[in-house]
């Protein structure tokens, strides 16, 4: 009892902590947020900006060091706070179990709403949507009032009539109030973020609002060049698309920006992703070029404002390399008769992710650039040598791997590699009294992370779990073979451990009006691992954002020390010293050279410094004999019908099976009891939605519909 009061002292401590990380980076924010807003205003040209600037001449980083501190380190700053957040809520036991109601105004702002084109949201995602459209339009208004307050004299200098200038500004100030739309766009895909986390988010959850800002972003940029082109065509000045300005603006690398970024929007829309996702997948490649030629156009100063969302997707992207670069070892699969199969890999017993967590696949063999993203289903408590996924065969990568698995002749070896795993930062279940998992096809992946994390709770902690009720819903009999998935590998929990858990499985065949052939048992294949392969662990280990933490603020500071040489000792004697100006496009290479050898040299040394440590764990894990023996027998166990387990007797004992006919969700819905009753959707768009028009109803005033997107 003791050490259970220790144990709540420290989490209380921990959570003052987060709670003070939380209220500092949200003051930080804000200051940030006013930055952008007096930007565009005579308050910062006339006041600010010289008090800024003021300091120029002791050659500091010129014009560009104090702009870009003013809207890079405040970014810079709550990512590594964040990081030291999220550090901090690891060790933290799951109490939320204690405070299961929730504030009937918070329920009412997470009711979720169908809104075209933006799909599903709740009202705080509309309320901070409505925010972001009241900035941009902000910061368009003001730009635009103060480039028409001198208009006359700016057409004059120009040599055009003051109408074919005021098109020349709007072109200008749309293509700012794009930089808005891109300064937010990298944090979605940020998959390691700990600015995510802060919100409640995760990187998978939020791919919705990369997606609404690169639609933003890319019609404001369009509109942005069609205008210019329209001034230079009306000015008889076209010969300005050719002009690559060493000293200003370059015409030329926009134009190139441009043309990468409508290869890329074009490809991203549904109709065209779907029907040809490795046309999409191939062409979004292009946002590096695009990236360049972007900075080469506007200059480093004006990318200060996107900078530091970028800076963070780099920092990802590179370790995201370095943990791909290894081959991880893949020990056997399981194959069923509704082209599903899962894969299971060696893992690091001390690699710990949360239930829905996903995870990128990579297999050489098939394609080298194509990775997949696929939930984790296995429990990191429940099977500690062991991570899984479940593979359905619904595109030409994952069907091409199954008739590798599937051949009569099946490979004994196969090279994969890794990205992840990533997921939310802490999950909240055991807040309901109920969980609702509704599911269409392979949708039903991550609700078997959720209730094998569910087991795992009610046979380790001495907590309640709520009821769960899961509603599948297939085309055939044959993917009720899925189901035998629903169980950890190791079946490590006794009947007893399983029967505390209140699970009610309610599977739906809509094609087959009557029970056919009994499903054939999972097919089990074992593979044997290379030496040089490894077991999955984190890139840094059990301290990886505090690490991350580290990356960030090292990489920074290598990059401010070398654009202050930079500046010192070569940009200001130029500029001061002689008739020459040192040019545009030369600052904006040598500083994204710059930020790309701090984020290397950073990053590179915290893997080697951890990567003997991680080579040591791995040593600690069976050799690759025993593990292919072990598995090989629980494999070869499950198999047997004449030894199953009382475990899976007991989780067969839950399952109704309706054939010919769909759920009721709203009578389903309605008739559920509780005064918290949490619903998830995961499957096809219109399934989700339904279940999400149902929950935002009004209907049933206990349900609460979880966000989750798992739409990939």
């Amino acid at each position: 009892m003791g050490d259970e009061k220790k144990q709540l002292v420290c989490c209380g401590g921990r959570k003052m902590i987060q709670a003070a990380i939380l209220g500092l980076a949200l003051i930080v924010f804000l200051g940030n947020v006013m930055m952008w807003i007096i930007m565009p205003t005579f308050t910062y040209y006339l006041k600010w900006l010289p008090h800024i600037l003021a300091d120029t001449n002791s050659t500091f980083f010129d014009i560009q060091g104090p702009i870009m501190l003013n809207f890079t380190f405040p970014i810079l700053f709550i990512a590594v706070i964040g990081c030291i957040y999220i550090h901090l809520g690891k060790g933290s036991p799951n109490i939320q179990s204690k405070c299961k109601c929730r504030k009937d105004w918070l329920r009412v702002l997470r009711k979720p709403n169908i809104i075209k084109p933006l799909g599903i949201v709740t009202w705080i995602e509309v309320f901070f949507v409505a925010m972001f459209v009241v900035l941009c339009v902000w910061y368009f208004a003001a730009y635009v009032r103060y480039q028409y307050s001198s208009i006359t004299m700016y057409a004059a200098t120009k040599g055009v009539q003051v109408w074919q200038a005021k098109i020349d500004r709007l072109a200008l100030v749309i293509g700012l109030t794009g930089n808005i739309c891109l300064a937010f766009m990298f944090y979605p895909v940020t998959r390691s973020s700990s600015i995510l986390p802060l919100l409640g988010l995760t990187s998978e959850g939020s791919i919705k609002y990369h997606i609404w800002l690169g639609h933003s972003a890319m019609a404001l940029f369009t509109a942005h060049g069609f205008l210019y082109i329209l001034f230079w065509a009306l000015s008889h000045r076209l010969s300005e698309m050719l002009k690559w300005d060493p000293h200003y603006i370059s015409n030329v690398a926009g134009e190139i920006s441009l043309v990468l970024g409508l290869t890329m929007w074009v490809t991203a829309f549904p109709s065209t992703r779907r029907k040809m996702f490795e046309l999409f997948f191939y062409t979004h490649y292009l946002y590096i070029a695009f990236m360049v030629f972007f900075i080469l156009h506007t200059g480093i100063f004006y990318a200060c404002i996107m900078l530091p969302g970028f800076y963070l997707f780099l920092i990802d992207r590179y370790l995201r390399l370095l943990q791909s670069k290894q081959n991880v070892r893949l020990i056997s699969a399981r194959l069923l008769p509704c082209e599903t199969f899962e894969l299971n890999f060696s893992k690091a017993p001390g690699l710990k992710y949360s239930p829905t967590s996903i995870m990128f696949l990579n297999v050489p063999s098939l394609s080298k650039l194509q990775w997949h993203p696929f939930t984790v289903t296995s429990n990191s408590d429940m099977e500690e040598d062991t991570m899984s996924v479940i593979i359905k065969c619904e595109g030409s990568w994952t069907k091409k791997l199954y008739d590798v698995l599937s051949a009569p002749s099946p490979v004994d070896s196969l090279q994969v590699s890794i990205e992840g795993p990533y997921g939310p930062a802490h999950t909240d279940f055991l807040r309901h009294d109920v969980v609702v998992m509704i599911s269409g096809g392979s949708g039903i992946t991550p609700f078997i992370s959720i209730i094998k994390e569910l087991i795992s709770i009610s046979s380790t902690q001495n907590q309640k779990t709520p009821k769960v009720v899961l509603i599948p819903i297939f085309k055939t009999s044959s993917h009720l073979s899925i189901l035998d998935l629903l169980l950890p590998l190791s079946a490590t929990p006794t009947a007893s451990t399983i029967s505390n858990l209140d699970i009610q499985i309610e599977a739906y065949i809509t094609r087959e009006t009557q029970q056919g052939t009994i499903p054939e048992k999972p097919q089990p294949l074992c593979f044997k691992p290379k030496a040089s392969d490894v077991p999955i662990s984190s890139i840094f280990g059990q301290n990886s954002w505090l690490w991350l933490a580290a990356i960030i603020s090292a990489s920074f500071l290598i990059y401010l020390s070398l654009v202050a040489i930079l500046y010192q000792y070569y940009v200001y004697p130029m500029d001061h010293g002689t008739n020459k100006v040192f040019p545009y496009h030369t600052r904006a290479l040598l500083n994204m050279l710059f930020i790309c050898f701090g984020i290397v040299v950073s990053a590179s040394a915290a893997f080697l410094w951890n990567k003997k440590k991680i080579a040591r764990e791995a040593k600690q894990i069976q050799d690759i004999a025993d593990s292919t023996k072990s598995i090989t027998t629980l494999l070869t166990y499950a198999a047997d019908q004449e030894l199953e387990s009382l475990p899976n007797q007991s989780l067969s004992g839950s399952i109704n099976t309706h054939y010919g006919k769909r759920p009721d969700l709203k009578r389903i819905l309605m008739e559920m009891k509780g005064s918290s009753v949490g619903v998830f959707a995961s499957g096809p768009k219109k399934l989700r939605h339904d279940v999400a028009a149902i929950c935002g109803s009004g209907l049933v005033n206990n349900v609460t519909f979880e966000s989750n997107s798992f739409n990939w």
